[in-house]
């Protein structure tokens, strides 16, 4: 029996073509056929939650030192305002989309849900990070929000991470991912996105493995 098609998700939008995590980015990803975009966001000090991938603005220090109003006044290289959160689902709308929280204090907790609650399609969102805690402490409050956890290694135990972070999705550095992983997390119920995939043999050989979806730069190589 051939296995499902991955999903393909466009990494901080299609970045292989547009400026990465901006507007523009984000649409490139929808015109180009991906099932869904990943994004970063950052809080800034009065809880704007800004899509940005790098912790500091130049000239301006770090994201989480500035206020809302400072970041509004920056423009990108292509000219477009850095994206709030909420601005970019508008974009999204009915897309997959995965907010990897680079880091969110627990006071902006509340301000992430309700950018999720008041999108367009939020049963489409979901989280994941590589700081394990936040995706803990937002599961414990909002057990229905989908939840996912990054790694860059591969564990003894692949599932105990995502059991002690209350997620069900682990995203995976594509080449540390093998057959026993895809098979394992799969039997207990648990699901594998491969990431950084920008070429389409390696998004061939994952698919067959079974992974549950390929995050690229350019998603159309992943089909």
């Amino acid at each position: 029996m051939s296995k499902p098609r991955p999903r393909i998700l466009a990494h901080r939008g299609a970045s292989g073509h547009r400026l990465e995590n901006s507007l523009a980015a984000f649409r490139e990803a929808r015109r180009l056929g991906a099932d869904g975009v990943e994004l970063d966001v950052h809080a800034t000090h009065d809880g704007a939650l800004i899509v940005h991938h790098d912790p500091e603005l130049a000239d301006l220090g770090p994201i989480s030192s500035l206020a809302a109003e400072q970041v509004r006044q920056v423009r990108l290289s292509n000219g477009e305002q850095i994206p709030e959160l909420a601005a970019a689902l508008e974009v999204l709308s009915g897309m997959e989309v995965w907010v990897e929280l680079k880091s969110l204090p627990a006071s902006a907790d509340e301000r992430l849900m309700a950018a999720i609650d008041q999108s367009p399609t939020p049963s489409f969102c979901a989280v994941h990070s590589f700081d394990h805690r936040i995706i803990a402490r937002l599961g414990a409050r909002w057990p229905a929000l989908s939840r996912g956890i990054l790694s860059a290694s591969y564990p003894i135990d692949p599932l105990a991470p995502l059991v002690a972070a209350g997620a069900n999705t682990l995203w995976q550095e594509w080449h540390l991912i093998d057959a026993q992983l895809v098979t394992g997390l799969h039997r207990m119920g648990a699901k594998l996105i491969a990431w950084t995939v920008d070429d389409s043999a390696t998004a061939r050989g994952l698919a067959e493995l079974g992974v549950d979806a390929l995050c690229g730069n350019f998603p159309e190589r992943l089909g």
